[in-house]
């Protein structure tokens, strides 16, 4: 029996698929001790295993390695980054969601890239428009044409080393990225609904996905409204990139930047140097964490 590292790319019925570099999927079950022990392994764990078969790739599962971070929703572990992906037309981008998607990511202190997809459907001023917005967000900010190969080489090599989480409503070109860069998941892309101009939702559960050596995609439901995290609205601000470098400059040092005189964040809205959606949406999810606070 071989020893060996790998990680987890999906579990159902207590079986895990752990991809092996070098060998390929293994199909596991879970050793007593983890269950022992309470330790449940999650999507993208990095475990070790013991071969039990290698030419039917079956093994157990031994060891679960200290994880990095890991997320609730998708319940992952070892994340990178996470990409975002909006269409800039049908679906029209929903700002506000996007923003809720950027705080979470905050909160748990990881790297976010906003792929706006669909380029071929809005004009140059449109895609500026958009770039303005997130450009201080303290995301990387791409655009893209997911149908049309020559114009992912950007995309693709933002993910090249990293364990991603592709997330984003239905409809925006997710599963086509996801095809892009793994063919042979051949995620079920669906079809626009012509009657709700939302996409149907064709990816059901979260997985991992071995697109080439260290590189990994997480492919999630498509979503179309997310909860505020769990933190009081004075600390709203702290997650929101852009409001950084005037904060010292603000009369009051624990200044929320709504109501308050000598403001330096509005002043810098005002100017244009910090873009009015990302601050009226601040307004809108300021007052929704004070409203929830009050029950």
């Amino acid at each position: 029996m071989e020893e060996c590292i790998g990680k987890i790319m999906k579990g159902v019925g207590g079986l895990y698929e752990v991809y092996v570099e070098d060998l390929g999927p293994v199909t596991c079950r879970a050793k007593g001790i983890l269950r022992y022990n309470d330790i449940k392994p999650l999507i993208g764990d990095n475990v070790k295993l013991t071969v039990l078969d290698e030419k039917e790739r079956t093994g157990n599962l031994t060891e679960v390695l200290p994880r990095r971070n890991a997320l609730i929703r998708p319940a992952v572990a070892n994340v990178d980054q996470a990409m975002v992906v909006f269409a800039v037309k049908e679906p029209e981008p929903h700002l506000n969601l996007l923003d809720r998607f950027l705080l979470l990511m905050a909160k748990e202190n990881l790297p976010v890239v906003i792929c706006f997809n669909k380029t071929d459907q809005a004009g140059g001023d449109e895609l500026s428009h958009f770039r303005k917005i997130y450009e201080k967000s303290g995301a990387k900010v791409l655009f893209a044409q997911a149908n049309n190969p020559d114009t992912m080489d950007e995309v693709y090599a933002e993910l090249l080393g990293k364990t991603t989480v592709l997330a984003g409503p239905s409809g925006v070109g997710k599963s086509t990225i996801m095809n892009f860069a793994q063919p042979e998941a051949a995620m079920e892309t669906g079809e626009l609904s012509e009657k709700i101009r939302r996409g149907k939702n064709t990816t059901r559960h979260a997985q991992l996905n071995y697109v080439t050596r260290e590189t990994y995609l997480c492919d999630t439901p498509g979503f179309s409204s997310l909860f505020l995290p769990e933190i009081e609205p004075e600390e709203l601000r702290l997650l929101y990139n852009e409001f950084k470098p005037y904060e010292e400059q603000c009369r009051f040092p624990d200044c929320v930047h709504r109501k308050e005189p000598g403001c330096a964040v509005k002043e810098a809205v005002e100017k244009g140097d910090i873009a009015k959606e990302r601050y009226e949406n601040y307004l809108l999810l300021y007052e929704e964490l004070a409203a929830r606070r009050k029950w």
